[in-house]
């Protein structure tokens, strides 16, 4: 499949992180303040929690419906994850760039690698916990999974987060209103880059120039 031809002006965030560290809470508040900002919303085979919406948090399907769909070449990427699948369709993620606009995807390392073999030019983002110790701590608050499922989560964690030397930004989730800062930083770094202020202020460069 050919990759997505991004348009100046819209860029594609990939955000990565082990489970815990706060990457959900985090890219919803970053969401909430960037209006051009939109959120990829990922098909899963995970059952949904009692907290969660179809459609919001995830597009719930079954396992044959998301082999239908690789089958057909709809995801953007996929990947096997604790034994359940995670996808980003292809569909939503090619219109907004298409009109400019900003994506931001949530997805695992394995996600993320796909996405740059496809889009080389997206922005990678990986956030860490303070420590292993916080990180631990995260995941018994949940209450949502079992102890033998978090003693596997933190199991894998070590795995995960040996991946962040493949993105470009870090940043470490000690205190969340200083991660969420960063983030907005990343986003209006990117903002200021000379290829999309070239197109938002094109008019006024014109005629600066004449």
């Amino acid at each position: 499949m050919a990759g997505v031809e991004k348009t100046a002006g819209g860029d594609l965030y990939v955000v990565s992180a082990p489970s815990g560290a706060g990457k959900t809470s985090l890219v919803a508040a970053l969401n909430a303040s960037e209006p051009r900002l939109h959120v990829s919303v990922s098909h899963t085979t995970r059952p949904r929690r009692s907290s969660e919406s179809n459609g919001v948090n995830y597009h719930f399907v079954s396992e044959q419906d998301f082999a239908a769909m690789i089958d057909a070449d709809a995801f953007l990427e996929h990947a096997k994850v604790f034994d359940c699948r995670y996808g980003t369709a292809r569909d939503s993620v090619e219109q907004y760039l298409a009109a400019g606009e900003d994506v931001i995807l949530e997805i695992d390392w394995q996600g993320a690698s796909q996405i740059r073999q496809r889009l080389p030019e997206c922005i990678g983002i990986f956030i860490l916990p303070p420590s292993r110790e916080s990180l631990a701590e995260r995941l018994a608050q949940r209450a949502q999974d079992s102890d033998e499922i978090i003693a596997r989560r933190m199991r894998d964690a070590v795995a995960e987060m040996s991946h962040y030397q493949e993105f470009d930004y870090l940043v470490i989730n000690d205190d969340f209103e200083m991660a969420l800062a960063d983030l907005r930083s990343i986003i209006r770094s990117r903002h200021l880059h000379r290829q999309h202020q070239s197109v938002v202020h094109r008019e006024l460069i014109a005629s600066l120039l004449v």
